[in-house]
């Protein structure tokens, strides 16, 4: 940025668990965030949510221990980005929700601020037809957790500007993250091959061929996956992840895309990954 220019601050759409790890991530870096979230519970929490995320990233070293932390605001309304520098759009896996969420962002920013859905499977070409502004938004697939992982997807639409390519790649410059930008279409790269590949390997526990110990050790031991695919699926978080494939399957049609009855059955039954402390497997209580 110039000099005189105001500081610059990212708005993150979401206090759930993607929003909040992104939210540390920028935290940590310097960067002041505003966390919105109609949901009043869930923003209730998200400030000692993130201060656990933080503290946890340090412990890793995965973000600076020195330095100056941005500041956290939290908010109810999209007006409290009106003068973001950069908003990140990071709800649920919804494509009504999610266009809703950019219409309203759109009418409280500034002109040409940069709109970035954090999606993880829908075509952002698909969100910029209902939305105005089309040219501003662009697809950016954080993972969890973001401070731990230096790599992003970057989602580039058929009606995606240059202003907002810029504008993203500034942000993961002052994120310290590498983007690496893709065409559009449902779930992109990595998921459209990794959700299918955790897809079968469910499919495998459920047909009974093997433990869900021995199918991460085996891809692990095997093909060099740093943790296996039902471990990620516990860390992505299975009702994430059900939500993912569901898109896959409606816009692709593939029969692998379906969710597996197992996964079906563990977020029916609030199994859901680390976040709930069960998933595949069992986790203590941060």
């Amino acid at each position: 940025m110039t000099g005189g220019e105001a500081t610059p601050s990212v708005a993150v759409f979401g206090a759930g668990v993607m929003g909040v790890g992104i939210a540390a991530l920028a935290l940590g870096r310097g960067v002041p965030v505003t966390i919105v979230d109609v949901d009043e519970e869930r923003l209730g929490t998200a400030r000692e949510r993130v201060r656990a995320e933080l503290r946890l990233a340090h412990m890793m070293g995965a973000l600076p221990r020195t330095g100056p932390a941005g500041e956290l605001r939290l908010a109810g309304s999209a007006s409290a980005a009106a003068d973001a520098t950069w908003v990140i759009e990071a709800i649920t896996e919804d494509a009504e929700l999610k266009a809703a969420a950019h219409r309203e962002i759109a009418a409280a920013v500034a002109p040409g601020t940069a709109r970035i859905t954090n999606t993880s499977s829908i075509p952002v070409d698909e969100l910029a037809g209902r939305v105005p502004s089309p040219a501003d938004l662009v697809g950016v697939h954080f993972m969890n957790p973001p401070y731990l992982i230096g790599t992003l997807e970057v989602v580039r639409g058929p009606r995606t500007g240059e202003r907002a390519m810029a504008a993203v790649k500034e942000l993961l410059s002052v994120l310290d993250r590498k983007g690496i930008v893709v065409g559009d279409g449902p779930g992109f790269v990595t998921s459209r091959v990794l959700h299918r590949m955790i897809n079968d390997a469910a499919n495998v526990v459920a047909e009974g061929r093997a433990t869900v110990e021995d199918v991460d050790a085996l891809m692990e031991g095997c093909l060099g996956h740093p943790t296996g695919p039902l471990r990620t699926a516990d860390l992505i978080g299975i009702d994430n992840l059900v939500d993912s494939l569901t898109v896959l399957y409606e816009r692709t049609g593939d029969e692998g895309c379906r969710p597996s009855e197992l996964l079906l059955r563990k977020v029916a039954e609030g199994d859901h990954g680390r976040k709930t402390g069960r998933g595949f497997y069992e986790y203590g209580v941060r």
